[in-house]
């Protein structure tokens, strides 16, 4: 065929002993010519060792043990490396996640798309770097950013010089794994047209792969276009795109519509997808979602499922796809609660894959007209930093990160700050808490205003007001325990607990985020990025704050992850009356949680109002740019 096409590709990896991982089992799928293919799923599912293996740079360990794959008919994994070479990069070529640690730090961007150039098409010297500029601005770019070094470039520039690096060598199919993840709202609408338009008019085959529903849509738009839906190593849906965001079929696939945060949600609480993607080494002896599936029967425990279609070129991996139709999206995963019952051998519905879903007021109870205080006050707030320059480094002007910004947040009230990066949005939240001074403006909380506050009386205030980073990971001691992680900040600012009473306390905080108990004598290093981002927020609950800021709390997660951690946080402001400053550019998490809306532009507060006055009558211009630039939107 024309394009890319993979059959029962099956990679292990090579564990202590005999022990053997296997990530991807048994997967399918083709990507024509002018086709887009988004590959769907949770981290873990096995969506970037596929492409690896495709590209034959699997991990030190890993091979692929079965399977064919095959380029305009021919067999990848039966050349020869120095034949692989040839391809990888030219007709097959990989734009990867992270541009920063894609580029080569010291070499200049026409260093790297020359040497692309050289290996596969064989130019050199003048016309190389001729052919480099056309390929820059191919991509949007400049071509005087022909000798800038990664550095010197935004996130989205070095993801458009390296998509101009793997176009170098013409490939006939671009593998796309999470281009925009780290991307701004608007560069990533930037990134996703330009795809689409080198796609169009280089008739490239493109495999997109991203945890993003939203994205995929925005990416196979055309009816050529298929979404595969990857689960545990497997393909477990595979469809056109307009019929799986219209009827999707696989409870799986449901379960991943339900989660997601949306304006027209507000006041709901979120659907949630219980446990986590099994490990690489499970045995399976039935069907490898039962463990998380809310329409499991007994049947799914003891039989694979096969990949049935359910209508015209819509297939799922699930025994109710026998039927001769699912209906989409009921609570209990597709078909109704006497169709479930009806099904012989089945078991009881799995409760805590869908717990009662108990009404959410939007501001967490509160009314915050006009009855609740301020908890937070910020009046004509700078944050300037200065620029030196010269031998004796004279000051010769200055950044001006925030400028003049003014806003309130109330008790129980969430105010969510959007824009893009760069804003000065961290910068802003870091001058709240007296991280860094502010040049000119004031803080107050609760009345009081905090400049000028030193030693123990700004200590106070900061057991009041805390933070939760946007990466959990590096915001946590790899080298304390949790326990202790926890007991900290007690210890420096409730001197009234002692050790048994912080213990206590830890415990208490850790059944309050959903983790068990023993959790407290582990290292953050033994936590998944959601349970990780849960002890970040038991952390800054510890001192018993009034005011949280979030800064990008759910940025790095999976959407069913994402789901339980605004869960949580709707609780802990609905039962503490909380007041949160929420820093996002995720806009779906911004309309479903928050009450009030500032959007932020180059250290100044452009339109601020409720959350729907912003999204559905916003008046300035950047707004609804930024509106427009969602994935999803149209």
């Amino acid at each position: 065929m024309n394009g890319l096409s993979v059959e029962n590709l099956r990679v292990e990896i090579a564990g202590a002993g005999d022990r053997r991982f296997v990530p991807v089992d048994g997967v399918d799928f083709t990507v024509g010519a002018d086709q887009c293919v988004a590959l769907l799923g949770e981290s873990g599912c096995g969506k970037s060792m596929t492409a690896l293996a495709l590209m034959r740079l699997l991990p030190e360990g890993g091979r692929v043990t079965a399977g064919e794959v095959n380029l305009q008919g021919d067999d990848l994994f039966a050349l020869a490396e120095s034949a692989m070479g040839g391809v990888r990069g030219g007709r097959l070529a990989m734009i990867f996640q992270e541009p920063q640690t894609s580029l080569n730090p010291v070499m200049s961007v026409a260093e790297q798309i020359g040497e692309a150039l050289a290996a596969h098409r064989g130019l050199a010297g003048a016309a190389a770097r001729a052919e480099a500029g056309r390929l820059l601005e191919a991509v949007g770019l400049p071509t005087d950013r022909l000798d800038a070094y990664p550095f010197q470039l935004s996130g989205g520039q070095r993801q458009r010089a390296l998509i101009a690096m793997m176009l170098a060598g013409e490939p006939e199919v671009l593998i796309a794994d999470e281009p925009t993840t780290a991307l701004d709202v608007t560069v990533q609408a930037q990134i996703l047209d330009l795809l689409k338009d080198l796609r169009s008019r280089r008739g490239m085959g493109l495999l997109l792969i991203t945890h993003d529903l939203d994205v995929a849509r925005e990416m196979t738009l055309s009816p050529n276009d298929r979404v595969a839906v990857m689960y545990a190593g497997q393909i477990v849906e595979w469809a056109p795109s307009a019929g799986l965001y219209a009827a999707p079929r696989h409870p799986y696939t449901q379960k991943l519509f339900a989660v997601l945060p949306r304006l027209d949600r507000r006041g709901e609480r979120l659907d949630s997808l219980p446990g986590k993607v099994p490990a690489p080494d499970a045995v399976f002896s039935g069907c490898r979602f039962a463990e998380r599936c809310p329409a499991v029967f007994a049947r799914c425990h003891t039989q694979i499922p096969g990949f049935h279609e359910v209508a015209p070129g819509h297939f799922a991996r699930c025994h109710l796809a026998e039927a001769a139709a699912i209906p989409p999206l009921s609570p209990y995963g597709g078909l109704s609660k006497g169709e479930i019952e009806g099904i012989p051998g089945r078991v009881e519905v799995v409760a805590a894959a869908n717990p009662t879903q108990t009404p959410i007021s939007p501001n967490g109870g509160f009314t915050n007209e006009g009855s609740e205080p301020s908890v937070l006050e910020i009046s004509d707030l700078a944050v300037h930093f200065p620029i030196r320059k010269g031998l004796l480094k004279r000051t010769v002007g200055h950044v001006k990160a925030v400028d003049g910004v003014s806003l309130a947040v109330a008790a129980g009230e969430t105010l969510a700050l959007v824009g893009e990066s760069g804003c000065g949005k961290t910068t802003l939240a870091r001058a709240v808490l007296r991280l860094i001074e502010p040049s000119s403006g004031t803080v107050r909380l609760f009345g009081e205003s905090l400049a000028g506050l030193t030693g123990e009386a700004l200590r106070s205030k900061r057991a009041q007001m805390q933070i939760v980073f946007q990466d959990p990971f590096s915001s946590l001691n790899p080298r304390m325990r949790v326990g202790d992680i926890l007991e900290e900040g007690m210890a420096a600012l409730l001197p009234e607990l002692d050790k048994s009473g912080r213990t206590h306390r830890a415990a208490e905080l850790l059944d309050q985020v959903g983790l068990p108990t023993d959790a407290a004598g582990r290292y953050p290093h033994e936590f998944s990025g959601g349970q990780r981002q849960r002890i970040a927020i038991a952390r800054a609950l510890a001192v018993n704050p009034k005011l949280l800021i979030l800064d990008e709390p759910t940025s790095a997660l999976d959407v069913s992850v994402q789901a339980q951690i605004l869960n949580l946080l709707a609780d802990l402001r609905r039962e503490h009356g909380l007041a949160y400053l929420f820093i996002s550019h995720n806009l779906s998490v911004v309309g479903y949680l928050a009450d009030r809306v500032a959007v932020m532009r180059e250290g100044r507060i452009l339109e601020s109002g409720s959350a729907e006055q912003i999204f559905n009558r916003p008046e300035n211009d950047y707004t609804r740019l930024l509106l427009d630039s969602a994935p999803g939107r149209h």
